[in-house]
């Protein structure tokens, strides 16, 4: 299984070659460690970091540990996160794992295929947002403009995460195994509505050497419309 991801993962880099850099594709995998269907996706997300076009979020939420095994990385905000996408399309079910790419499309399972073909989608994709983040010290100076201006508020919010961690799971669904989990989300925090009207220039603390990301949404949570890196 692995040949055969890597295979995959392989062709579609090489057939996006050439698209343009910018914007960065947010993908958020909803995970747990006490779910044995999710080992694939969490390797799946380690080969997406490869590409610096983009940018792979682990969220590990926290409605498997009953199970007997409690994940250390999981986090009752990204649970509600995840509803919240689900009800923001209708429904009423949350899936491990689950990818939502640029906050718009939702993928349940593994499926590194269809994966690859959104992403494509994506990274050839126009954005009226002009984003840029600059790194100052122990703060971050964030700028924005919108051509054209947006016609709905959106929220621009900051994640920090740990770039990798190998955990040994002793209990539960996945007992025994020994997993490496990569961009491994530590908190997600709003920080300012922006009316995408009017230029936007914001400072945020930003402490520590946990790297981190800037990311632009709109409501729901729906469609990212640009995310930058924060080293």
């Amino acid at each position: 299984m692995r040949h055969f991801v890597s295979a995959a993962c392989g062709l579609w880099l090489a057939a996006t070659a050439q698209v343009q850099a910018e914007p960065v594709v947010v993908v958020e995998l909803y995970t747990s460690q006490g779910c044995s269907s999710c080992p694939p996706a969490d390797e799946f997300l380690g080969m997406l970091a490869s590409d610096p076009r983009i940018l792979p979020l682990a969220l590990h939420v926290d409605y498997w540990d009953y199970i007997g095994w409690e994940d250390k990385f999981a986090l009752a905000q990204f649970t509600d996160r995840q509803k919240a996408y689900a009800h923001a399309v209708g429904s009423r079910t949350i899936y491990t794992p689950q990818l939502i790419i640029g906050g718009a499309d939702r993928i349940e399972g593994y499926s590194p295929e269809e994966t690859a073909e959104r992403l494509r989608d994506h990274l050839g994709a126009a954005t009226p947002v002009r984003l840029t983040v600059t790194r100052e010290g122990d703060r971050l100076v964030i700028r924005a403009e919108a051509d054209p201006p947006l016609t709905e508020p959106v929220r621009v919010q900051l994640v920090r995460y740990k770039p990798e961690e190998t955990v040994t799971i002793e209990r539960g669904e996945n007992a025994g195994k020994t997993i490496t989990y990569r961009n491994i989300v530590t908190s997600w925090e709003p920080l300012q509505d922006w009316g995408g009207t009017a230029p936007l220039e914001v400072t945020a603390p930003y402490p520590g050497d946990e790297p981190g990301a800037v990311i632009v949404q709109t409501a729901g949570p729906a469609a990212i419309l640009a995310a930058a890196r924060v080293e």
